[in-house]
């Protein structure tokens, strides 16, 4: 982390969720069972839930490797880079739009240099914005930031409780929903991608989640010809997005 990127000390903290602060996720002291969890913490953790802010609890020996200021007195909120946007704002503007809506799903991405890099190949590709869950995910970090090299200033990225969820709702808008799978049946290239879509990248390691992939309408691969069997997440968001749009020119 930076001091961009975190908040320290529960002051600052209890002052930021107080305020209503949009935090990524809160890191807090694991509370012994042995020892009643002093009352700033019981606070801080509180608030948090009732703003539903991910929490996350990790021992001291964690939190002090995370900690910039060396001061962070049992608690560490993690800020987002950019604000957030919500999956309506990514809708209208969709609905704006004289081209066919492509919207882009991450599901539970862990580096923050690939969200960085697939928002900036969304902006390039002209897609309505980036949807990504609260929880076990990469968020708009600093990082994530730099990688975007300024594409979070004009790409909608919005943050939802369940993805699964979202399919749903997405697919209740007439938006038809693509999932990237090593091991699909379909190429890239036999999809259609000539109407309103939406793109889902999967996990670096373990790919879509089942929920995720149960309610895709289509699963599609990208035919590896070399001895390499795929490509990491930005680069397959990558080749996905702009045949999208190779497509949608009547190349």
């Amino acid at each position: 982390m930076t001091q961009q990127d975190c908040l320290e000390g529960r002051h600052a903290v209890l002052e930021a969720l107080r305020t209503r602060r949009p935090l990524d996720k809160l890191y807090i002291l694991r509370s012994s069972k042995d020892a009643q969890e002093d009352t700033a913490l019981a606070s801080i953790r509180t608030l948090a839930k009732a703003a539903r802010v991910p929490i996350v609890e990790v021992d001291r020996r964690r939190l002090d490797a995370m900690s910039v200021t060396h001061a962070h007195q049992g608690v560490i909120a993690q800020i987002p880079a950019a604000d957030y946007a919500t999956v309506e704002d990514i809708l209208r503007a969709a609905d704006a739009s004289p081209d066919p809506a492509l919207i882009v799903l991450c599901d539970g991405l862990e580096d923050p240099h690939n969200l960085g890099a697939i928002v900036r190949t969304a902006g390039a590709a002209g897609a309505n914005g980036v949807i990504i869950p609260k929880h076990r995910s990469v968020t708009l970090t600093a990082s994530c930031a730099k990688a975007a090299a300024g594409a979070l200033e004009h790409v909608p990225v919005a943050r939802v409780t369940n993805l699964a969820d979202t399919v749903d709702l997405l697919k209740k808008r007439n938006i038809w929903v693509f999932g990237t799978a090593g091991e699909a049946t379909i190429s890239l290239y036999e999809a259609d991608f000539n109407r309103d879509c939406a793109v889902i990248i999967g996990n670096e390691g373990s790919g879509l989640s089942r929920l995720v992939r149960e309610r895709c309408d289509y699963l599609v691969s990208i035919p590896m010809k070399g001895a390499v069997p795929s490509l990491n997440a930005s680069a397959a968001a990558a080749v996905v997005l702009f045949e999208a749009v190779r497509r949608r020119l009547g190349k």
